[in-house]
């Protein structure tokens, strides 16, 4: 459309200063508000021009009347147009993180403190569009789903909030830029969880299993291993250090290490596998930690530390 096509102009010419992001709520005050004739009202305005020179050259009284009664009837529209955007407050609502690949849900609310309604608002960021309707001196509530198509911070873009309402003659707009961004965590993989580590009460590695302290079976000695737990007569017949490992000694626990995974996977297959398992683990209810090169979350379970987890892999800068 014209209109839209003459506003995106002004935007990206006239209107950089509007870009920057603001905190809290944004007016749409007198200056904020833009008016244009769409394709539609410039045929009009066309038509009326020429339904006047045919009256003046011909003298036709009804043509006179029919003309101005159009002509202020699209003056009203024009005014009705302006009003129905005026005035409106835009504030910040919640926002959904998403992973690579999926969308990032923004919510806006919109705030009308008119005794009339605001009508077919439309909301744009980017290539996304909502509408909505604004009731009387209510709110209504918008969502944004924005393409995420890396993992890091996805920022909310500058709004656009048009109207053609009611004749669709002229289109009023406004530009909106508030401070929202949404965290887009790495695009999980297809892996299948790792097999879990059992940590020992005594710093040693067992194997969970049902009962309380009753011998389940022997594995190779690791330095720390209590001598008592050394099985001495398993080591004469293999000639290799084995500890005894038994069920009440320890919980398990899954470690996800960055620097474990195979030199053939670069940085973003690293953390989409570590991703992944990250959600298995927490769908498990299993204790899990993460190891990477710049930092270490010690192993948990809950939503909280699903969070910290997928929060370190979406923001890791390192090799």
């Amino acid at each position: 459309m014209l209109a839209l096509r003459l506003h995106r102009f002004l935007g990206e010419r006239f209107l950089r200063r509007r870009s920057t992001p603001v905190r809290g709520p944004i007016h749409l005050v007198h200056r904020r508000v833009y008016v244009l004739p769409t394709r539609t009202g410039l045929a009009f305005s066309i038509a009326l021009l020429l339904m006047l020179i045919g009256s003046i050259n011909y003298q036709l009284s009804l043509g006179y009347m029919l003309t101005f009664l159009l002509a202020g009837t699209a003056v009203v529209g024009l005014l009705h147009t302006y009003r129905n955007l005026v005035h409106l407050r835009v504030e910040p609502g919640k926002v959904e993180d998403a992973f690579a690949g999926g969308r990032a849900h923004f919510q806006l609310h919109l705030h009308n403190p008119s005794h009339y309604a605001r009508v077919a608002i439309e909301v744009v960021a980017g290539d996304c569009a909502a509408r909505c309707d604004v009731p009387p001196r209510a709110a209504a509530t918008v969502t944004l789903a924005l393409p995420a198509a890396q993992r890091g911070w996805l920022p909310l873009p500058r709004l656009t909030l048009r109207t053609q309402y009611p004749l669709g003659l002229f289109s009023t707009w406004a530009y909106a830029h508030p401070d929202l961004r949404a965290l887009v965590y790495p695009r999980p993989d297809d892996a299948p969880l790792p097999a879990p580590q059992v940590v020992a009460a005594h710093g040693g590695v067992a194997h969970s299993g049902p009962g309380n302290d009753d011998f389940h079976g022997l594995r190779s000695y690791h330095a720390g291993d209590p001598l008592r737990h050394i099985a001495w007569k398993a080591a004469a017949h293999s000639q290799v250090l084995l500890t005894k490992v038994f069920s009440g000694d320890g919980a398990a626990e899954l470690w996800f290490d960055y620097d474990a995974l195979p030199a053939a996977l670069g940085r973003e297959a690293r953390l989409s596998r570590l991703a992944r398992w990250v959600l298995l683990a927490d769908a498990a209810g299993a204790a899990y930690g993460l190891r990477l090169p710049d930092r270490t979350i010690e192993p948990a379970t809950g939503a909280s530390q699903r969070e910290r987890c997928l929060r370190a892999l979406a923001l890791y800068e390192g090799r």
